[in-house]
């Protein structure tokens, strides 16, 4: 791809992502509404990603650490990092739609975080200042062209021994057909972007929120070998490398719920539906 189809296909993303944001508020997926008003609420996808990110931290926690989310869109999982008693909390997002609504979320949970628009691949560059930890989870690098860029960002956005986690769906998920038997893409990266049209979304969709009128989609797969060796090639130590039999949402109508989200019915092969990786910048 030229750097003018990237720039159209972020371009295309970012207008299906802008119209997403005011489904996903509405949503009973999000219930933005249940998270405000309990004051101890936290979204489930941080409660499974500092089950990661614990053995990592000083005491188990981040609070009284700096943290950054990246690709953070409506904030949900931002404001739950806050209440855990993280400080001074980012978040950024490449759709400013989203950010609005995150600004709003926070704003009625009385919670002063800052957003800030800009891309993943290039967060150092409009975030000037480093944080303890560095997070991002489910559902994000597929939106990333490449990510030499993004490793290099989240090494520059540490302090020195901060602490980077990233939990997603697991690139074999992504490889498969919805009947969760057959490989239909590619599982190892580079071999070019997926383009595909979708009116709806993973949630709910209210009837009273506007549609989501621009539906193109590009994604892109990238493989454990090719996040591990980003970020090693940026700098950082890896520290833990996770393939879990759950995941946070329902990617296959055979998917059964459990308590960690939902994961392969009893009986047929255990598969690794969603990763993690732990990494480190050094002292």
């Amino acid at each position: 791809m030229t750097a003018d189809d990237v720039d159209r296909a972020l371009a295309d993303n970012r207008a299906n992502w802008d119209d997403r944001a005011g489904v996903h508020v509405a949503s009973e997926f999000y219930d933005v509404r249940g998270l405000v008003s309990d004051p101890e609420g936290i979204t489930d996808v941080v409660r499974r990603d500092l089950a990661v990110l614990a053995p990592h931290l000083p005491g188990g926690s981040v609070r009284g650490l700096t943290l950054l989310h990246l690709q953070c869109h409506i904030g949900t999982d931002t404001l739950s990092w806050a209440r855990l008693g993280a400080v001074d909390v980012h978040g950024l997002d490449f759709s400013e739609r989203a950010l609005d609504h995150a600004r709003d979320i926070a704003g009625a949970a009385g919670e002063g975080i800052t957003y800030v628009q800009g891309d993943a691949q290039l967060a150092s560059e409009v975030i000037d200042r480093t944080f303890d930890v560095v997070v991002t989870s489910v559902g994000t690098i597929c939106w990333l062209p490449e990510l030499v860029s993004w490793a290099h960002s989240v090494h520059d956005l540490l302090v020195p021994g901060g602490v980077f986690m990233i939990r997603d769906d697991h690139p074999l998920v992504t490889a498969m057909d919805p009947e969760l038997d057959v490989v239909t893409e590619d599982y190892l990266s580079g071999g070019g972007q997926t383009v595909y049209e979708e009116a709806g979304s993973y949630t709910d969709v209210q009837e009273s929120v506007a549609p989501i009128t621009h539906t193109t989609n590009h994604t892109w797969q990238h493989d454990l070998s090719e996040v591990a060796g980003a970020l090693l090639g940026a700098g950082l130590d890896l520290e833990a490398l996770g393939e879990h039999p759950t995941m946070d949402w329902k990617r296959f109508p055979e998917l059964v719920e459990c308590p960690e989200g939902w994961t392969t019915p009893p009986g047929t092969p255990r598969i690794p539906l969603t990763f993690s990786m732990v990494a480190r910048r050094p002292d």
